[in-house]
């Protein structure tokens, strides 16, 4: 048997049996208009206006980009041009809440009969991918011939350490799930459907598995718990054999990925007409009291979660947004969590202190563990030298800061950092060597 690259990083699944929790709602929300890869989103509400679930307050501007829609039902306070709490650029929009969640009146499912209409309800939901790339799902399923996509993976890999979100959409709405699986063999001409998830989620297995049994649209398949086998990439490999070459997306060879919790949204949307407005939030790390998988609005500010499950402010010396491996650290809880907020993950100081570097020892684990054969330490001394020719031979740009090499380097080497640090001055680099005509 080959041996598959990646690492057995601990799986910490404490919550995995908890189910999501609903969040009172907080008395202010600040919604981004911009929760996703792409432009902004245009924005359709003024100060003073009042507001109802589901209502769209943002309008999707250009071809990538989503729409936006309240949480909650309310008077929006006012619009901001950055976040005071983070620094962070952009518009928001910054609900006062009445607690009364009003549905917006308008609300009835889609008329859904052909594939124009499934995507453009796609589009008027304002759903991204939700395994925390936030890429608009509608930009995704458009695709040209569709007769050249021969499967369709649904990815329920969830394989960062602690998080469960993905795990829960796959046990409590199993059903959304499926009809999302309907949904696409209908308007894609009927491709394979590969509904991956890792070995340790007996239960979600268990009852997809029998929803399989009943309706024979989709293929379940059991995969090695292994980081990172939820990366686009690696899934597409491990479960067709087909290689996604260099700059390149599973669409052209053939494969449309799609996060399950992604595709349980598109079902209930199909379904409901309610838009993405919510979102299950796995809340854990070791200075969280009480691990909860968490729904609330999106907008809701972080400190509200976190006060939820019983994490006190002298502890908390580490917040991230996403997993441990590929998250990403805010500087304040006053954050609003977005679409593609998967968990919470608040550490204590001991577990939030990045290890001390070390000299390199040459054992070549960052590149065994590399899923795209990288060297990692190649590229960060191409970086520090300054020899930006040779690093663009090393290719720092197929990296996807899965931060394997930096988790398995025995010298405590921060080398996800250095491959994003890589990435940025190559760019400059070669723009640099453009604007001289060389």
């Amino acid at each position: 048997m080959r041996k598959l690259p990646g690492v057995h990083a601990p799986h910490r699944k404490n919550t995995a049996q908890m189910k999501g929790v609903m969040l009172p709602v907080s008395p202010v929300i600040k919604i981004p208009m911009s929760m996703h890869i792409g432009a902004p989103a245009r924005l359709l509400v003024s100060a003073g206006d009042e507001v109802r679930v589901g209502q769209p307050i943002g309008e999707a501007e250009g071809y990538v980009s989503a729409m936006i829609h309240s949480s909650v039902s309310g008077v929006v306070k006012s619009i901001e041009a950055s976040d005071a709490a983070t620094g962070e650029t952009g518009t928001f929009v910054v609900i006062e809440t009445d607690g009364k969640q009003t549905l917006l009146e308008t609300i009835k499912p889609p008329v859904v009969s052909n594939l124009e209409e499934f995507l453009r309800a796609v589009r008027e939901s304002g759903i991204v991918g939700l395994g925390g790339a936030g890429f608009p799902t509608v930009v995704k399923l458009t695709v040209e011939d569709i007769s050249k996509i021969d499967y369709i993976i649904v990815n329920g890999a969830e394989c960062e350490p602690y998080i469960t979100s993905d795990t829960r959409t796959m046990i409590d709405e199993k059903i959304n799930l499926w009809e999302g699986v309907r949904l696409l063999r209908r308007y894609f001409n009927e491709p394979r459907v590969l509904i991956g998830v890792e070995n340790n989620k007996p239960e979600a297995i268990k009852g997809l598995q029998e929803l399989a049994s009943q309706e024979n649209i989709a293929e379940i398949h059991t995969l090695p718990s292994l980081y990172p086998q939820g990366a686009e990439k690696v899934l597409v490999y491990n479960l067709t054999g087909r290689v996604v070459p260099e700059g390149k997306l599973p669409l052209d060879v053939g494969v449309i990925v799609i996060n399950c919790t992604t595709l349980a949204a598109i079902g209930r949307y199909i379904k409901t007409g309610l838009p993405l407005v919510k979102k299950c939030v796995t809340v854990d790390g070791t200075a969280v009291k009480s691990p909860k998988n968490v729904i609330a609005p999106v907008g809701t500010p972080i400190i509200d979660i976190l006060n939820f499950c019983g994490v006190k402010p002298e502890d908390t010396k580490k917040i991230l947004l996403g997993g441990p491996m590929m998250g990403i650290a805010v500087p304040c809880a006053d954050a609003p969590i977005r679409k593609n907020t998967n968990a919470v993950l608040v550490f204590s100081e001991k577990d939030a202190k990045l290890p001390e570097e070390q000299a390199c020892i040459r054992c070549g684990r960052c590149i065994d563990t590399c899923p795209f054969g990288l060297m990692p330490v190649e590229i960060q001394n191409a970086y520090l030298t300054k020899h930006f020719e040779l690093l663009g031979q090393y290719r720092p740009n197929v990296c996807m800061e899965c931060g394997c090499c930096a988790y398995s380097c025995p010298s405590g080497r921060h080398l996800t950092q250095y491959m994003k640090l890589s990435k940025t001055a190559l760019r400059e680099y070669e723009a640099a060597q453009k604007g001289a005509g060389k």
